[in-house]
């Protein structure tokens, strides 16, 4: 055994405090490749936020029925609910809705001159969450009333072209939304630019085999993808024509996820166009491969 270790050591130098992992050659030498010509994600033109806490979802959180009913009381209840997607509802590339809404009383956003929701607006709405009221008052992240939201002043995000993706997760599945969904705690959501690509790499396997252990493992194999994490990892930042073409690439996958088509050939397609863009050799993409996390 001390020969062997004579004979195949390495040496490191460590430049910082920073967690480090034990990786293979070829295994450094492709993560070295793809971090010397990527930019910290803090350094993009991008935004990750975490979902909505309502502070007590049993009454803000609500199905399709529910939904039904309070708009047949008054149609205009129709104008705070809104579809919301949780960390469970996200898969590679599509979102399972579970037809579940949230009752966005909102408290306004100061900046954007936005005022709160006043619920005697909504009476069909104030009854139901009145039921709930003992509970809605001892809320400690409440808005302006019990009635109200915690402030969110990134509320406009959600109505913008988005990933969401669970802070908690063993699969590492990303969504591209353009659907307007809500999410609560149990998801973030990026927007900015370049997002469709961004979906594409956070999906393939070249991040996979890369960034999987930078984000620390939990009990089972599940791995937190706190926004402090995903600050520090490095990509190949694109023109807009590129991100256009994944965009297309993500589209036509999503289409046959909704009609039950199997995707893994588009997938391995969008890998391809990574490595691509990565100059990755043969010998690297074999060594790599296509990554499906069971």
């Amino acid at each position: 055994m001390s020969d062997y270790f004579r004979q195949n050591a390495v040496k490191t130098s460590f430049a910082n405090s920073e967690s480090w992992i034990m990786l293979s050659s070829i295994e450094q030498q492709i993560k070295q490749k793809i971090e010397r010509v990527g930019t910290p994600l803090k350094d993009w033109d991008i935004r990750i936020n975490y979902g909505i806490k309502t502070g007590f979802n049993n009454a803000f959180i609500i199905d399709g029925t529910k939904r039904k009913e309070l708009m047949d009381m008054d149609p205009k209840s129709e104008e705070i609910i809104r579809p919301i997607l949780r960390g469970r509802d996200i898969q590679k590339y599509y979102k399972d809705f579970s037809d579940l809404y949230i009752i966005n009383v909102h408290n306004g956003i100061k900046s954007k001159n936005l005022q709160p929701i006043k619920i005697d607006d909504y009476p069909a709405i104030k009854r139901h969450l009145d039921v709930f009221y003992k509970e809605l008052a001892k809320r400690s992240d409440k808005g302006i009333t019990p009635y109200n939201l915690r402030n969110c002043d990134y509320l406009y995000d959600f109505n913008q072209n988005k990933i969401i993706y669970p802070n908690m997760t063993k699969f590492l599945p990303f969504v591209y939304d353009d659907g307007q969904f809500l999410t609560n705690q149990k998801c973030y959501i990026i927007t900015g630019n370049n997002i469709e690509y961004l979906t594409a790499f956070f999906n393939s396997s070249l991040f996979k085999y890369c960034f999987r252990d930078n984000f620390p493992e939990l009990q089972g194999g599940t791995r937190e993808l706190s926004k402090i994490f995903f600050d520090k990892i490095k990509i190949l930042q694109v023109s807009e024509e590129i991100n256009s073409s994944f965009k297309n690439l993500i589209t036509k996958l999503q289409q046959f996820k909704r009609k039950g088509i199997k995707t893994k050939e588009i997938e391995v397609e969008i890998d391809h166009h990574i490595f691509k863009l990565y100059d990755l050799t043969v010998e690297e993409i074999n060594e790599i491969g296509f990554i499906e996390i069971q």
